[in-house]
């Protein structure tokens, strides 16, 4: 009897500690027009930040690759002649 009182006093506990954790965090809505113009402009902000972050990097991938594919060009051309 000992055991399972234990284990239910266990589950629920588990339980309340999920139930009390998911209440915290999640999504909510506003209507407030400041706070929906603050998140739009944050969200553009990281897109800006992302997209730099990515051509920065296809930049430095494409002048690797094209000093990768002038090496091998070389020596093509001249085992072709």
């Amino acid at each position: 009897m000992k055991k399972v009182s234990l284990a239910v006093l266990l589950s629920l506990s588990a339980v309340a500690s999920g139930a009390y954790a998911q209440s915290d965090q999640g999504v909510t809505m506003s209507t407030d027009p400041a706070k929906i113009a603050d998140i739009e402009s944050r969200a553009q902000n990281l897109q800006s930040q992302q997209d730099n972050m990515q051509n920065m990097h296809s930049q430095a991938s494409s002048h690797k690759s094209g000093h990768h594919k002038k090496s091998h060009s070389k020596p093509m051309s001249g085992s072709g002649e």
